[in-house]
């Protein structure tokens, strides 16, 4: 995406959002924090009311656009793990593994329609093992370094993802504390 563009796009909705907090009578528009949430729920197709952790939505946006590198793990390159992992250290101060297979074993797997925002989703692109990993969002949407547009906000609802799907996890603060450190790469290949 171009970043003029973008950054065009996000001064715009700022100011949206700015002159709809000026204008509103409610109390609760002048609250930062939901201003920020509202703001995230526009850039990522997240609904307000599942903004729990605007911290975690932050991060995420702060991230955004970020290229993709099998291995990295800065903002001039990083992979699926180590964008899920820089969430975790950073957002929830837990390490998780550092491949998305080694991430799965330190969860414990909950179901679809159970996912809550921070949880990781899980998929399997094209193989029997575990390749890539998303932290979710709410209303279906999840961020993820993709190997073709680097780090951006998918729906679980379109077709690829769909398709590939694995399971969700949790994770685990017994197993978090203890992780399995396995430092190879994970072999990603997506979209």
């Amino acid at each position: 995406m171009n970043t003029k563009k973008l950054v065009a796009g996000m001064l715009l909705i700022g100011l949206c959002l700015v002159s709809q907090a000026q204008t509103s009578k409610k109390s609760t528009d002048s609250d930062p924090d939901n201003l920020a949430k509202e703001y995230f729920s526009q850039i990522m197709g997240v609904a307000s009311t599942a903004m729990a952790n605007t911290k975690l939505y932050q991060f995420v946006y702060e991230w955004l656009g970020t290229p993709y590198r099998l291995g990295g793990d800065t903002k001039r390159g990083i992979d699926c793990s180590k964008f899920s992992l820089a969430v975790y250290e950073n957002v929830f101060n837990t390490t998780i593994g550092y491949n998305s297979r080694n991430q799965y074993a330190n969860v414990t797997p909950i179901r679809k329609n159970d996912l809550q925002p921070g949880d990781l989703v899980f998929f399997k692109i094209r193989s029997r093992q575990i390749t890539h990993v998303g932290i979710y969002l709410g209303d279906d949407k999840f961020a993820h370094a993709s190997s073709s547009r680097g780090v951006m906000v998918s729906n679980l609802t379109e077709a690829y993802w769909r398709r590939y799907y694995y399971k969700g996890g949790r994770p685990e603060e017994s197993k978090t504390m203890t992780a399995n450190i396995d430092t190879e790469d994970d072999g990603e290949n997506l979209n």
